[in-house]
């Protein structure tokens, strides 16, 4: 496995030995200005705690130039987003898929392995269409973390990205969440860190060779 520390988040590629054809970073091939990108999420993607306009996915298409859609629903669990993504697939036929859930499903207190089965699905049900798969890491809640600066993405993200040998983004959100001035409660950012999350996942896929800055 490999880590790159970078703007104060992660990028992690479980990358195959090169003679099982595994790709590291920049051996991606940069996706198009005519991409289109399919953010999966939660509240989180759908922008919850700021304005119309003012979400992450929408920010990443003025700064990448590819069609974002944002397909982010308040209160979705990893188990529940199951159902909707093979749907949603089918209807945007998406080059990259952004996918981050785990929140509420922590909030509730479901069993970390039963989530990361759950992510394991949806990253399988990519991969079966034909779309490039990529994970956003999430923290459990913690007040005290939150309240010194200390949240830390949950394991889980880690070690699926290993065993699927997929890409993940690590530390934005736990980032964001643990500066009280980027965030509009203590599980969703404000305008000003959505702002902040759109410009480090730019900064990790321009790492990544999947978007290359201008």
């Amino acid at each position: 496995m490999r880590v790159w520390l970078r703007g104060g988040f992660l990028i992690v590629l479980a990358a195959l030995l090169a003679a099982c054809g595994g790709a590291g970073p920049g051996d991606f091939e940069p996706l198009p200005r005519q991409a289109t990108v399919l953010a999966f999420g939660d509240s989180v993607t759908h922008g919850t705690g700021a304005g119309s306009g003012e979400d992450y996915p929408a920010r990443l298409a003025a700064i990448t130039g590819w069609t974002l859609i944002n397909d982010g629903v308040p209160g979705d669990r990893a188990n529940s987003a199951r159902g909707r993504l093979e749907p949603s697939l089918r209807e945007h036929q998406p080059d990259l898929v952004l996918i981050w859930l785990g929140g509420n499903d922590f909030l509730r207190q479901r069993d970390p392995a039963a989530v990361k089965e759950d992510l394991r699905a949806l990253v399988a049900a990519v991969h079966e269409h034909g779309a490039q798969p990529l994970l956003l890491g999430v923290p459990r809640a913690s007040a005290l973390g939150a309240a010194t600066g200390r949240l830390r993405d949950d394991p889980i993200y880690r070690e699926l990205a290993r065993e699927e040998q997929v890409a993940l983004i690590e530390g934005v959100l736990s980032g964001v969440l643990s500066e009280r001035d980027l965030r509009a409660d203590p599980v969703h950012p404000n305008a000003r860190g959505y702002r902040r999350i759109a410009d480090e996942i730019a900064e990790a896929l321009d790492d990544l060779g999947l978007w290359l800055a201008p």
